[in-house]
């Protein structure tokens, strides 16, 4: 089920609607309803791999539980390396085992001994890569005993399988997550109203600005061979936001369903095109996932600690990971090789932490030194994500070749370019909203609260009129459903 879909315009109210006024005065039974609500919204993807997720839920419901009885250090170790490894296994079997086949095969003939070995026909479980990195999180903390497990199963059930983010995040700590089910929730209006408006935006995001860059996107992408390199550029750029739209689309859509009912989720995005160079960009992009890498990957590895050495290792191994997260193919690991190249010199003349506040705070203009950063640090960006958006990495090679050829300085051109113009024109109107919200959680928040009330609603009416006038004819699934 789709964030974007008529299903889920229907499926939202009803839960909503049993949550608060049929099983209001229960907490078990508000809890009991997410998590076969949950369940049902997962299920009607493919019914089968609820028994991957139940499956993923009781083991470390179990192992979390034997935690808390167990003193002897090697057994707890064993108990986590159980978790990790089940967790893990259930990633690699089903989004890595053909990639590793592939590869193992086309050793072997390089060395001229084919064999012939038959790949499976597997299919990715949505949202296998966010949940299993969020059970895995809560196995870790217990196992350093920064948060107690719990005993209730179905409180459990309904952390790890909580629908708004279930398939895509944000990835949530049971330190955060887990506490809130345990307590009693109240409707409140202003969260309420919050929430909504968080929603609206989230679906603007995706149904106005990224299904409609991603039209252009794909067409200069899937024809590059034939684009002269300003037309190349203009694709990466519609490709940077299209990616951006979709994913903290869905984020603030999550983040806003969740709000509805009565639960907080972590901030996922804080208007990272604003930033200023790298290390500010991945301190502001999908951020629960940055953040998972930085604690349970990254500071074990010593972190930014000891010699250049061992800081150049932890943050290619850090970047590599994370590109490799991303899903089973060498562009996803030269993207996140070329993002450590631009984060080490950061590191090493010690400027990664410089551009920790917000760009041009308590200004409307910014000053030309950040604004010539923040466009370099965007472009810089933008030609990583051509490796991400790429089949192969020749495919991405031609392409960024084809940026850097003397016709970037020609006019761009391409099929329907009448109609990127429109896309262009809803860019810098999204863009412009953006930099005027970007003190706020999202960008709408705080604008036009002290609106009068016609020219407010007025604004929102207008969001909802672009989404209905700009929406594609069919459902379009999110970018990070397929990692």
């Amino acid at each position: 089920m789709l964030f974007n879909s008529l299903d889920f315009a229907v499926f939202l109210p009803s839960v909503f609607f049993l949550y608060w006024f049929v099983f209001n005065k229960n907490l078990k039974h508000q809890n009991l309803l997410i998590v076969v609500s949950s369940y049902y919204f997962y299920g009607l993807w493919d019914w089968r791999f609820l028994f991957l997720i139940f499956f993923s839920t009781l083991v470390d419901y179990s192992i979390g539980k034997s935690l808390l009885n167990v003193t002897n250090q090697k057994k707890r170790k064993g108990l986590l390396l159980i978790s990790v490894f089940v967790n893990l296994g259930l990633l690699v079997f089903f989004k890595y085992y053909n990639f590793f086949l592939d590869n193992f095969i086309a050793t072997f003939k390089f060395f001229g001994h084919p064999i012939d070995i038959q790949g499976l026909n597997i299919i990715l479980p949505v949202g296998i890569s966010f949940y299993t990195f969020q059970t895995m999180s809560y196995t870790i903390d217990v196992y350093r005993k920064k948060i107690e497990p719990t005993d209730n199963f179905i409180t459990f059930c309904a952390f790890v399988s909580f629908f708004p983010q279930l398939v895509a995040g944000p990835i949530e700590r049971a330190s955060h997550l887990l506490p809130q089910f345990t307590k009693k929730r109240t409707l409140e209006y202003d969260k309420a109203v919050d929430g909504m408006k968080q929603i609206l935006w989230g679906l603007f995001k995706k149904m106005v600005i990224a299904d409609n860059c991603a039209l252009f996107a794909n067409q200069i992408f899937d024809n590059s061979s034939e684009l002269n390199g300003s037309t190349l550029l203009l694709g990466a750029v519609f490709f940077a936001f299209q990616i951006y739209g979709d994913f903290s689309g869905y984020s603030d859509i999550a983040i806003g369903v969740a709000r509805l009912f009565g639960f907080d989720l972590m901030r996922n995005f804080a208007f990272p095109y604003f930033s200023r160079d790298v290390a500010e960009f991945w301190r502001r992009w999908h951020i629960s996932l940055s953040t998972w890498f930085r604690d349970y990957l990254y500071i074990p590895l010593g972190g930014s600690r000891g010699s250049n050495w061992m800081k150049i290792r932890n943050i290619f191994i850090i970047f590599l990971v994370s590109g490799f997260w991303h899903g089973a193919n060498w562009t996803f690991l030269v993207w996140g090789a070329l993002n450590a190249f631009y984060f080490l010199p950061l590191l090493l003349s010690k400027k990664n932490r410089t551009n920790i506040d917000i760009i041009a705070q308590g200004k409307f203009l910014p000053s030309f030194k950040d604004f010539l950063a923040m466009v370099f640090t965007f472009f810089i960006t933008t030609i990583a994500w051509v490796f991400f958006r790429a089949n192969t990495i020749q495919h991405a090679g031609s392409y960024v070749s084809g940026i850097f050829s003397s016709s970037l300085f020609d006019i761009p051109h391409f099929k329907e370019i009448n109609k990127g113009f429109t896309v262009i024109l809803l860019l810098l109107f999204f863009i412009f909203i953006e930099w005027c919200g970007r003190e706020s959680q999202f960008a709408i928040e705080n604008i036009g609260v002290r609106w009068p009330r016609i020219i407010r609603w007025s604004f929102y009416s207008f969001l909802i009129f672009c989404i209905g006038m700009f929406m594609a004819t069919y459902e379009t699934p999110f970018i990070y459903f397929q990692f």
